[in-house]
């Protein structure tokens, strides 16, 4: 019974496919996909809170899993990123601060970067669409589905 209880509205435990960015080229040969690219830092409670709801919710998990290529990328990230024939590299903004090239690529909206932010590519790695915000799985699905239906 106490199991149970623990496991309500949890009824899978499917795991979700993350890839790194240096992946996607040889992916793409197998079998064309969009990519999401979740953008994010370990600082931010926001992106903390979508790791585990959005990124948890059996619907988004199997979605993401058969119809695009997950990037998880920390847009703080030191080490460089060799994606699309280019190299990206961390740029230091400040004394312990700085930010990746690449997540500035990818997540600009406006001008300005936010995060959580995602990142919408086609099959050639050019962006069809930015969200640059928090968003719950069922906000995730349906743009889910518009891009690939």
């Amino acid at each position: 019974m106490f199991g149970l209880f623990l496991l309500q509205g949890y009824t899978s435990f499917a795991q979700l496919k993350t890839y790194q960015f240096e992946q996607i080229d040889s992916l793409q040969k197998v079998a064309k996909r969009n990519v999401v690219v979740f953008i994010h830092t370990d600082w931010c409670k926001y992106c903390q809170t979508m790791q585990n709801t959005t990124f948890k919710n059996d619907d988004s998990i199997k979605m993401l899993n058969e119809k695009y290529y997950l990037v998880d990328l920390n847009a703080e990230e030191r080490q460089n990123i060799i994606f699309n024939g280019f190299t990206f590299r961390y740029k230091p903004t400040g004394t312990n601060t700085g930010i990746h090239e690449l997540a500035e690529q990818l997540g600009m909206f406006d001008k300005k970067i936010s995060y959580p932010s995602l990142c919408f590519l086609n099959a050639d790695n050019e962006i069809i669409f930015q969200y640059p915000e928090y968003i719950t799985s069922n906000v995730l699905i349906k743009i889910l589905k518009q891009l690939n239906p």
